[in-house]
């Protein structure tokens, strides 16, 4: 009898040890603590956005030529007039001399013609009164008048000639002005296209070339990104706005919706957006930013401060979410009365309280109802 008894312990020990071996040891999950906070209602880009600047100018030249000063480099803060650069220009110069020296002759030559002219009206003048007197003749005051007259004609055509003159000094320094390269406003070179004894060529119309300098004025930046076509409904400008940027990885700066394109953009193998602008709230961001950071923008249109929130990461279809008990180390099933939520949170009216654990980590496989779990630290 007492080997039987031994042999039953024995074949007991065999099938326990056996179904323990072949027992999945209890799944591992990440849990979040319900807790307060704020959940805002927002609008997304749904393609990143630029930093961009208010003024921003790629410069060409209005003419070709050769390339003779280059008097800034990449990175150099220019004021607004200043030259940036200027093609080989004495034939302009020397044309330009030639059309002052020719302006000052035809202006002397007025003074001569015109002081001629005033001498002849003061003559006849003395003519006509020397015929009242009976002290001159007729014909010699119809002449002096004649001469008079003529004269005034030729004090005119000689100022006339004086304004040719000028007109042509005035295209002449036009044509030299066109060999200069000025900034139209203050800004950063940010990139110079061109080397001193290199020929440069303005851009025909409907071909791109490469411009001479762009030019940045950063003194005013935006950020400009497309939002999906079911979002701008809600957009106005002066909603308050988030702006984060790649370059400042956990940073977000304040701006405001500034401008809503007029139109939708309809690109093929996309879908249909809009283009919206934000400004920054502080001017001092633009010392921290460069044209060109790609950005991400969410604009607020709600927000309801001191709710009950969990990530929106730990919310399934339905908005059910697991819900840990830890006295028995299963899995709860529990449907959730959600308001506001974005990407980040979800705000609970209800179905959940402060301090109740949920599952972040629903990638683990074989979730589901009563399921034995182990909270894990991460």
């Amino acid at each position: 009898m007492k080997k039987i008894i031994a042999l039953l312990v024995v074949i007991a020990a065999s099938v326990l040890a056996i179904w323990l071996m072949g027992r999945q040891p209890p799944a591992q999950v990440l849990l979040h603590t319900v807790a307060r906070g704020t959940v805002e209602k927002t609008v997304s880009n749904t393609r990143a956005g630029t930093v961009e600047a208010c003024r921003r100018s790629k410069l060409s030249m209005p003419s070709g030529g050769r390339v003779d000063t280059l008097l800034v480099d990449e990175g150099d803060h220019v004021e607004s007039g200043q030259v940036l650069l200027s093609l080989w220009n004495k034939d302009r110069l020397a044309m330009q001399s030639q059309a002052s020296a020719r302006l000052q002759s035809a202006r002397h030559s007025a003074e001569q013609i015109c002081v001629e002219a005033e001498n002849a009206a003061r003559e006849a003048t003395r003519l006509d009164t020397l015929l009242a007197r009976k002290l001159a003749s007729r014909e010699a005051a119809e002449l002096g008048r004649t001469k008079a007259q003529s004269s005034g004609f030729a004090c005119q055509a000689a100022r006339d000639e004086a304004k040719v003159a000028q007109a042509n000094l005035d295209v002449n320094s036009v044509l030299l002005e066109e060999t200069f390269l000025r900034a139209p406003f203050a800004g950063i070179v940010a990139k110079i296209n061109g080397e001193i004894g290199e020929y440069v060529t303005p851009s025909p119309p409907g071909v791109a070339t490469p411009p001479a300098v762009d030019l940045i004025d950063y003194s005013c930046l935006y950020v400009t990104a497309p939002i999906d076509e079911v979002d701008a409904g809600e957009l106005h400008p002066g909603l308050p706005a988030r702006v984060s940027l790649d370059a400042f990885r956990g940073e977000t700066f304040a701006g405001s919706l500034d401008r809503i394109a007029p139109y939708v953009l309809d690109l093929e193998k996309q879908a249909r957006t809009v283009e919206i602008d934000v400004v920054f709230d502080d001017p001092a961001v633009r010392e921290r930013l460069l044209v060109g950071y790609s950005a991400d923008i969410d604009i607020i249109l709600e927000t309801h401060a001191d709710v009950l929130r969990i990530p929106t990461e730990a919310v399934m279809e339905n908005d059910q979410v697991y819900r840990y008990n830890r006295s028995s180390g299963t899995l709860e099933l529990v449907s959730i009365e959600a308001g506001l939520r974005n990407w980040n949170f979800t705000e609970v009216t209800g179905n959940l309280e402060a301090g109740d654990e949920i599952v972040l980590s629903l990638d683990v496989p074989g979730l589901a109802e009563g399921l034995e779990v182990v909270p894990r630290d991460d």
